[in-house]
C-alpha cells in the first residue's frame, strides 16, 4: 500500500521567524526522523509552502493577521535547513489548504507539521473529505499550533471528523 507523508509548512518564518514559537522549534528533530522514516521505506514525501507575496497585507488574509510571512523568494519562505529532501515533490499553496488534493492518489497518509491548528487541520480535513476512505492521520507529536490550546483544539476538531491522531 502506498503511504504519503505530508510536510505541512515547515518554513523559518513558522518555525524561529516572523511567526516562531518556541514549540516549532522542539518539533524539528521529531519531523526530521519522520520524514527519514517515510523516505527510507520507499514511501512518498511531499512539502507543502505556504507563499505569499509583496502585497500579502492588501489580501484578506493579509488584513487578519498582518504580519507579512512566507514572502516568496525569501529566506522566511524556504523550508528549514535540513528537512527537504531532494526530488520530493514541494507544493505552493496561496493559503491554508490546498484546493487540489483531488489530484491526488491517497490510501494512507499522515500529515505532520506546522500550524496544526490552521495548515494542518485544513488539509487533513480537505483530504479526508476528498478520500473518505483512505486512512488520514496526524502525528501529534510532529506538529505544533499557534499556541498550545488551539494544537489540542484542532486535534480534538480532526479526531471528531474520524482524522486518527497519533
Amino acid at each position: 500500500m502506498k503511504r504519503t507523508l505530508i510536510v505541512v509548512d515547515m518554513q523559518n518564518d513558522f518555525i524561529d521567524m516572523a511567526l516562531g514559537t518556541k514549540e516549532a522549534v522542539a518539533i524539528v528533530p521529531k519531523v526530521k526522523a519522520k520524514i527519514k522514516e517515510y523516505i527510507d521505506g520507499g514511501n512518498e514525501v511531499i512539502y507543502t509552502r505556504d507563499t505569499h507575496f509583496e502585497d500579502y497585507l492588501d489580501t484578506p488574509e493579509g488584513r487578519k493577521l498582518p504580519v507579512p510571512h512566507c514572502i516568496k523568494g525569501t529566506r522566511g519562505w524556504e523550508i528549514a535547513d535540513g528537512l527537504y529532501v531532494d526530488g520530493c515533490r514541494i507544493i505552493d499553496k496561496p493559503n491554508f489548504g490546498w484546493p487540489h488534493w483531488e489530484r491526488e492518489e491517497f490510501c494512507s497518509v499522515e500529515l505532520i507539521g506546522l500550524c496544526t491548528d490552521i495548515c494542518v487541520v485544513s488539509n487533513a480535513l480537505i483530504i479526508k473529505a476528498t478520500f473518505p476512505e483512505a486512512e488520514v492521520k496526524v502525528d501529534s507529536a510532529c506538529c505544533a499550533g499557534v499556541t498550545v490550546e488551539s494544537h489540542e483544539a484542532a486535534l480534538t476538531t480532526m479526531r471528531m471528523c474520524q482524522i486518527d491522531v497519533i
